[in-house]
């Protein structure tokens, strides 16, 4: 300023020209609803959760007034794991009150209350039995509660992109939350959060108990780890490699999209997966995922899918999964790139953070080739089938599933695989599969907003590849037909190759399986000699040729080593009862050992794609 007096002159325009009158206040406006939830555990060794849920201000927003009851309803599945729940089943003593006095109440379908008042205030509470411990549901006994929040709450639709309060009054012996909600206030016993919204209740697992936590950041975000369970572990080494994992992924898309982010990682004696959530995650392992370095590269493998889910599938997604519908099935066939891109991505983030050697990294290729190549279903039924019907078949398996379906996990990966070597070659190494991500990210969850179509995921394929993908899509993605693998390995100057035996024993094709001093058929391999003669799942065997089998699996492998391809042999079962003989002819075993070796003589381009396709340079 040049004197004193521009200084006064300038100050008097800037209070007048921010002066605002106070509006009156609209006496038509109506209020905001209020909406509060609180879940408690009194009684954990009894594994019930009571959770009451408090509405007021709500009659505009719902139409109270004109109907004259209010409908609550509770999800029947939660994100991330396909497959149709029931939650609803575990609701135990529903009841409802408003300013202080019971109302009637009742179920109108499986899954939806109807709560009869005119007032503009009630307080719902019920009991909800939590009693099973995986990353899908909620859990309650004397050590810790986790709760997930689609097997708890209750949402009006209307009323689902309001914010709420959430508080949690763990058992009185228990010290600590872990949830990746905003604080509100943690006093006497009780924590308090704020909710943007339904889904992102829905989307934040709560560990209470007495559990451990440390910290540590990653492309500038805070992160925590709860770790609940009896285990020995190695807190700085695994700080610093959940950090290398974080900055891999977020490099791969250029930003992290969250403030902070949390890790629930449940250590139970057999551990059981992942699932993903906006701000956070959880993980099941075993009680010894850090005693082996096979044991720890496995447990890191899986923080480095469902870290890659941050991205993937909670904000780039395909467009039928968001908004959600809580009460019915939500029909994708792109899971192959929701799940399958996050598992490819989940060893490629390792080898680039350093924690597989390149050999080992092909190893892991081969391996996701040979899972899908010796699975009969791989025949059957593509990958876009397998995705939309997860809802029916991926997590319902039965004998038969081995011969009928194929994973879009798997199949997936190893599709993304052949996807991100055929960029760089049609490239000459200037792209990969992060180029797509990037875009897709940008594009549809950045700008656009919304999940992506099918026929759009393969537009940003094609044009970052500047190819075609007609044939790949209807042959391996819509389609069931062989895959030319060396088509895709030989730019990088590698080669898949069958490593099996020519030398093998004759094939059976019956999977055999031992429990209670019984020896049964677990499962029956299509058009092997088995399935052709009619062994049968749930034949107890009793004896080949003859032989009394002892009742184990390795008697039973015993009994067929060195009996070549074309033996006839006399398999002896009962069924049901029945003692029935049944001649079966061995057959040559279809099962494949791919392994990736080097070309012989590798051109300069084969091996300048060969490492940027693993980062070496």
């Amino acid at each position: 300023m040049k004197n004193k007096l521009e200084y006064l002159f300038l100050m008097i325009i800037l209070v007048f020209s921010s002066y605002r009158p106070a509006l009156a206040a609209d006496p038509e406006a109506a209020p905001s609803p209020v909406i509060r939830y609180q879940v408690a555990m009194p009684q954990p060794q009894t594994h019930y959760v009571e959770v009451d849920m408090q509405l007021s201000g709500f009659a505009a927003a719902t139409n109270l007034q004109k109907t004259g009851y209010i409908d609550l309803k509770m999800p029947v599945w939660t994100p991330g794991s396909y497959l149709i729940r029931e939650y609803a089943r575990h609701v135990e003593g529903f009841s409802a009150q408003s300013n202080g006095q019971p109302v009637r109440a009742e179920k109108i379908r499986k899954n939806a209350w109807r709560i009869y008042t005119t007032a503009d205030q009630v307080t719902i509470r019920y009991r909800v039995y939590a009693f099973e411990l995986s990353v899908r549901t909620s859990f309650v006994d004397e050590t810790h509660g986790y709760l997930n929040g689609a097997s708890l709450f209750l949402f009006h639709d209307a009323l689902k992109t309001f914010p709420a309060r959430l508080t949690v009054v763990p058992f009185s012996g228990w010290k600590k939350v872990s949830v990746a909600l905003p604080p509100v206030s943690a006093a006497n016993g009780t924590f308090t959060y704020e909710v943007a919204n339904f889904d992102l209740l829905v989307d934040s697992p709560i560990e209470a108990g007495n559990h451990d936590t440390f910290s540590f950041t990653a492309a500038g975000v805070p992160h925590t780890v709860a770790q609940y369970g009896e285990v020995v572990y190695d807190e700085r080494r695994l700080a610093a490699d959940y950090r290398k994992i974080c900055e891999t992924a977020t490099g791969i898309f250029g930003e992290h999209p969250c403030k902070d982010y949390t890790f629930i990682v449940h250590h139970t004696p057999l551990g059981g997966g992942g699932l993903e959530h906006q701000n956070s995650t959880t993980l099941q392992t075993n009680r010894v995922a850090y005693a082996t370095e096979a044991s720890y590269k496995g447990f890191l493998t899986l923080v480095a899918h469902e870290y890659f889910h941050l991205w993937n599938v909670k904000r780039l997604r395909p467009i039928a999964l968001g908004p959600f519908d809580y009460e019915n099935e939500n029909y994708t066939r792109s899971l192959w790139e929701a799940e399958g891109f996050t598992s490819f991505y989940e060893d490629y983030i390792l080898r680039r953070a350093g924690f597989h050697t390149p050999e080992q990294y092909l190893n892991v290729i081969a391996a996701d080739i040979n899972g899908i190549e010796n699975l009969p279903g791989n025949r059957e039924q593509s990958v876009a089938e397998s995705s939309f019907d997860a809802w029916i078949k991926y997590y319902r398996p039965n004998e038969n599933s081995t011969n009928s379906t194929v994973s879009y996990y798997n199949k997936g990966s190893v599709l993304a695989s052949l996807l991100n070597l055929s960029l760089l070659n049609s490239t000459n190494g200037e792209r990969n599969l992060d180029d797509v991500m990037r875009f897709m990210y940008n594009e549809y969850y950045k700008k656009q907003k919304r999940g992506f179509t099918d026929e759009e995921l393969k537009q940003a394929l094609e044009q970052t590849g500047g190819r075609k993908l007609d044939d790949f899509f209807t042959k391996y993605v819509y389609g069931t037909e062989s895959i030319d693998y060396n088509a895709f390995f030989e730019p990088v100057g590698l080669r898949l190759v069958n490593n099996a035996s020519p030398v093998q024993d004759g094939f059976l094709g019956v999977v055999a399986s031992a429990a209670g001093g019984r020896l049964t058929v677990g499962g029956v391999r299509r058009d092997s000699p088995a399935w052709q003669q009619g062994l049968n799942v749930g034949d107890e065997l009793l004896a080949i040729d003859s032989v009394r089998l002892a009742g184990t699996v390795d008697d039973f492998n015993k009994q067929l080593a060195g009996r070549p391809n074309g033996q006839t042999i006399r398999v002896l079962v009962n069924r049901n009862g029945f003692i029935q003989e049944f001649p079966v002819t061995l057959g040559k075993n279809p099962l494949v050992a791919y392994r990736l070796d080097p070309v012989s003589a590798p051109t300069d381009r084969q091996r300048t794609l060969f490492r940027k396709w693993l980062f070496l340079n």
